[in-house]
């Protein structure tokens, strides 16, 4: 017998699968497996730091949802999601029940309503990394590898990389081990990794994160959401029940202190709550493609609904003024950080529904419409690029490519954050304001803004939150377009 065999594995009790037709009770069962998963991992784990290493290996498993099917589907044909393509057997692992419970409990009636048959609900084979268990508890911290008197990879399961990816959401043919096809477009440790990303770069605990997002570049943006949201507190009969600062700082008076943290996040981040998680947040992503992909990254793990973004540009018409904002209907994709996920020849098509919902805010805030919205919004395409210094480049190259690609706006995060929508399937959009324009010979240097810039720019964030809450009042059904599905997709969102 090899010391493999002979190392003992300590497990919590855990109940046979059991078949559910009931989605809120399925969840309830999925919240009792993980909860003693979690439970059990925490418990060895601290006595593990009080008394040393277990003479046993200590390990939990997730829980998971498997659905198996005979037969085809009947469903609405106008529904993107809620249904696996063929028979089979499916299945998804799941963490944090409680933070997605609405999630689930929608896309599991669902599942059950279109094939006529139960989920079973039951521990997975896949094992819970004990950070992600300790993460629960916010007394509890797992020390870094090295520091304690054991290996802490000899006793309890860690985050493993070759098990955490996007497989599934790439379309790169992902099964689970027993040959079960997946559910849901992430497993639980991508899951649980993009968690404990979340929390380390904007600073607020997921719970806060509303279902829709905003993007933006500009810290202004800021400073007029924050104003935004103590007019909303103040307002009754808005809906909007508190503001999440940085820090996880909540308020629900419309008169009370934010205490700025002394050091900022990479990405600080505010939500604007209403019940349901229907109330809007926003990401201050700074500049560049790559904080662009880290954000959304992370953030689509949650599910939103739809996230734009509303930043700044370079305007590369002469015809547009400081303040002008820019729809975008495509993208020049030059910002290469996911070219190993979305292929450049990939299309990312412009979405009806935020497209109406865009233009539509735009006409609200400026009191401008028809023809003399033209005014002060060109639609076209807007190029992103990865190197923000473009203009000091010899000029030939990159001025001819805008110019076949026939872009009216450059920045460096609307592409990453459009593409990263399209291949994780959350509905995006792009409405920006021009802040410059470098071919013209207005660089954005102190002192250039106008007064027209300036009011435009206090618009801009109005614009994009009244855009969202247009969205907010859509069917879920009906933002979800079905240009954002393949041939063979999840049947949850």
């Amino acid at each position: 017998m090899n010391i493999a065999q002979e190392v003992s594995i300590r497990t919590p009790d855990i109940p046979k699968p059991e078949a559910f037709t009931d989605a809120k009770a399925a969840v309830a069962r999925l919240q009792a497996l993980y909860d003693a998963a979690v439970q059990f991992l925490s418990e060895n784990f601290e006595e593990a730091l009080n008394a040393g290493q277990p003479e046993a290996r200590v390990r939990a498993f997730y829980p998971e949802i498997r659905l198996t099917t005979t037969t085809y589907a009947k469903t609405d044909t106008r529904l993107s999601f809620g249904h696996v393509a063929e028979p089979g057997v499916y299945a998804t692992t799941i963490t944090r029940p409680d933070l997605f419970a609405a999630y689930l409990e929608q896309q599991i009636a669902l599942l059950i309503e279109s094939h006529g048959v139960p989920v079973v609900i039951g521990a997975s084979d896949t094992v819970m990394p004990v950070h992600f268990a300790a993460a629960n508890d916010p007394g509890l911290t797992v020390p870094q590898d090295g520091s304690m008197e054991f290996n802490l990879r000899d006793t309890f399961d860690v985050p493993d990389l070759t098990t955490t990816h996007d497989n599934i959401v790439n379309g790169e043919g992902f099964t689970y081990p027993d040959g079960a096809r997946p559910l849901a477009p992430f497993t639980a440790q991508r899951v649980d990794y993009s968690l404990a990303r979340l929390a380390h770069y904007t600073a607020t605990a997921a719970e806060h994160f509303q279902n829709h997002i905003l993007f933006t570049n500009y810290q202004f943006y800021v400073e007029e959401f924050e104003a935004y949201a103590r007019h909303m507190l103040a307002d009754p009969d808005s809906g909007y029940t508190s503001f999440v600062s940085t820090g996880n700082v909540e308020i629900t008076d419309a008169d009370a202190p934010i205490e700025t943290p002394a050091k900022l996040p990479q990405m600080p981040t505010y939500h604007l709550k209403r019940e349901g998680g229907g109330g809007i947040t926003l990401v201050n992503i700074g500049v560049g493609p790559s904080n662009a992909k880290t954000a959304t990254d992370h953030i689509a793990v949650l599910r939103p609904h739809a996230w734009l973004m509303v930043g700044h540009c370079a305007g590369l018409r002469n015809s547009q003024r400081l303040g002008d904002f820019v729809l975008a209907h495509a993208y020049l994709r030059e910002d290469h950080v996911l070219d190993d996920d979305l292929p450049v020849w990939v299309p990312i098509p412009a979405l009806a529904e935020i497209q109406i919902a865009l233009e539509q805010a735009v006409a609200g805030v400026t009191k401008l419409e028809g023809y003399e919205l033209k005014r002060i919004m060109r639609t076209g395409t807007v190029a992103t690029i990865d190197n923000r210094n473009w203009e000091l480049r010899e000029q030939a190259g990159p001025v001819q490519r805008l110019s076949q690609s026939r872009a009216i706006a450059l920045d460096m995060e609307s592409a990453t954050i459009a593409a990263n929508g399209f291949r994780f399937r959350v509905p995006y959009g792009t409405l920006l304001c021009v802040s410059d324009k470098p071919l013209h010979g207005e660089l954005k240097l102190p002192g250039m803004a106008s007064e027209f810039y300036k009011t435009q720019v206090a618009a801009h964030l109005m614009i994009g939150i009244r855009a969202m809450e247009h969205l907010r009042d859509m069917p879920l059904e009906r933002i979800h377009s079905r240009k954002l599905r393949s041939f063979e997709e999840t049947a949850f969102l």
